[in-house]
């Protein structure tokens, strides 16, 4: 049924020379029709302006228009820490006592991450996993009209905290949140080392009583796996010496399994839950993360900063792991561009044997449709589909096969976006744009092309 028939008001339609709809469906001059902020009708171009009555608005962009892209997991409050993500560390460790001592001389967050949320816009993000510290920055990613989820982290806890006042602190932070703002709010027990265990299981716990997502750093370091397996190493020394002996793990001599499963046996992974980073994961660990239903949001360029390894891409692509990809913050990533992380991983995957010829449509999936189904959102984000948000982002690329448009966007790294439409406001546009062509290979190769968006009428 078309928007005509329906008596709805008469929509804009953005076209361009491709138009990816999923990771499985592309138009050759393709357009996506938008009214009230939503999809009425995606197809070609000619199909869409034949259904649609006469005078519509038509904008046309060159490249390519796909999902708006998801940044899976971010501290958007941390962007004026960014100088941090421009180095380089010798460990997690070494770069946690660093960003320690920079984060104290900080104070101004939600201005902070107000110039975070335009970075993501700039880099064609629509939605975001925020994970937030400090209440002022709560609803700045809803304030700013994006969509995604702000994470309340809770860290730094013991138990007794907990029950005197975290607790009760917590759920008001939730309440007043859900009262004031139209936007999704969850929780994120920040990591194993960093609470009591009982606090993560009760984190866990009331996040699902409340019905809310969670989200959590898990298997980041091997520090961490140090510190829950033996409760030993760097993490475990620094936690008890700021006086956490008492948490469970380090009282206890550790939990003698590994991360993942240590998070599992608190009832911390489920189908509500996503993690962050996954990297020190091996088989078993794996298949705790899909029999849970837990997504992973992958954040290489983070790991490198960090002189961590990479995370087991092509494992989790060969066994069926559903993965988002996540910058990060500015104080452990070089920018939030979330287009650089998927190529990153596209490099990481190739490095570890993985060669199938489906890469490139499961990492575009991964960064459109994966971080909306790690956030519950994917009946509303992450495809262009009649009923869902009119989130879109427009990409500099220029090929004859919809193959090689999707090669191009996964391998050509940050710096591509064109335009952000969020909701179908454009949001953000850039006169002069990068187009990346793609090669016989599918590879993105630099040029510079004059393409300004313009407007017509349907005749």
């Amino acid at each position: 049924m078309t928007p005509a028939a329906t008596g709805a008001a008469e929509p804009t339609i953005h076209t361009a020379p491709w138009v990816l709809a999923g990771s499985d469906l592309a138009f050759r001059h393709g357009a996506v029709a938008v009214a009230h902020g939503n999809i009425v009708q995606v197809g070609r171009l000619d199909d869409v302006r034949r259904d649609l009555s006469a005078g519509c608005t038509v904008v046309e962009w060159s490249g390519a228009l796909i999902p708006g892209l998801v940044n899976a997991h971010t501290h958007l409050q941390y962007t004026d820490m960014s100088g941090l993500g421009t180095r380089s560390y010798p460990s997690f460790e070494a770069w946690s006592k660093v960003f320690a001592a920079d984060y104290a001389n900080r104070s101004e967050w939600r201005q902070s991450a107000e110039r975070g949320l335009d970075a993501v816009l700039r880099a064609g993000t629509t939605a975001v996993g925020d994970v937030v510290t400090h209440v002022e920055a709560l609803d700045v990613l809803w304030a700013g009209g994006l969509h995604g989820i702000a994470f309340w982290e809770v860290i730094g806890m013991r138990y007794t905290d907990w029950i005197d006042r975290g607790r009760q602190r917590t759920v008001e932070i939730l309440d007043s949140a859900a009262a004031s703002s139209h936007g999704a709010v969850g929780l994120s027990p920040h990591a194993p080392y960093s609470l009591d265990g009982r606090v993560l299981a009760e984190v866990s716990a009331l996040s699902r009583a409340r019905r809310q997502r969670s989200h959590i750093h898990l298997a980041e370091s091997p520090a961490e796996y140090e510190y829950v397996v033996r409760a030993a190493g760097p993490l475990a020394d620094f936690w008890r010496n700021r006086g956490y002996g008492d948490f469970s793990l380090l009282r206890q001599g550790g939990a003698g399994t590994s991360p993942i499963a240590y998070a599992a046996s608190a009832g911390a992974l489920d189908s509500f839950t996503h993690i962050a980073h996954g990297v020190y994961v091996d088989g078993d660990d794996r298949e705790i993360l899909r029999s849970t239903g837990t997504v992973v949001a992958l954040c290489p360029r983070s790991n490198a900063v960090l002189g961590l390894d990479d995370a087991p891409v092509a494992d989790y692509l060969r066994e069926g792991n559903h993965i988002a990809v996540g910058t990060d913050s500015l104080s452990s990533s070089p920018s939030l561009d979330v287009l650089a992380d998927t190529a990153e991983l596209y490099r990481i995957a190739r490095r570890q044997g993985y060669h199938q010829r489906d890469l490139h449509c499961r990492l575009f999936h991964a960064v459109t449709a994966g971080g909306a189904e790690a956030m519950g959102l994917a009946d509303r984000i992450g495809r262009l589909e009649p009923g869902r948000s009119a989130d879109l982002a427009v990409i500099d690329v220029d090929a004859a096969r919809a193959h090689d448009i999707c090669a191009a966007i996964v391998e050509g790294g940050g710096g591509m976006t064109a335009a952000t439409i969020v909701a179908g406001e454009i949001r953000f546009r850039r006169a002069r744009r990068r187009t990346a062509t793609a090669t016989a290979a599918g590879a993105g190769t630099p040029d510079s092309l004059n393409a300004v968006a313009h407007t017509d009428r349907v005749r």
